[in-house]
């Protein structure tokens, strides 16, 4: 059986429960925006703009940890595409 890069993809979709916050992350030179939703897509919270530095992805730390525990998720999922060559920070 020949094994397609789509089964992968479904695979690692289908582990995706309603535990999971799932945060999706536009990066960008200066400052980044993040958007939470859950396993659904259903936008959680407000999103958040951070600057790109440790003290920008601290703040993305704590502001997730915040939804987790308002809205009772046990867990994250970050996504981010390196856009250029703003992903060298």
């Amino acid at each position: 059986m020949k094994y397609k890069m789509q089964d992968k993809q479904n695979q690692l979709i289908e582990r995706i429960s309603d535990q999971h916050l799932v945060v999706g992350v536009d990066i960008a030179q200066q400052f980044h925006v993040a958007r939470a939703v859950n396993y659904r897509g259903i936008v959680i919270g407000d999103p958040l703009t951070f600057e790109n530095d440790e003290v920008g992805f601290a703040r993305l730390q704590e502001w997730m940890n915040e939804l987790k525990d308002s809205k009772g998720y046990s867990t994250e999922i970050v996504g981010m595409e390196p856009t250029g060559h703003y992903w060298l920070n």
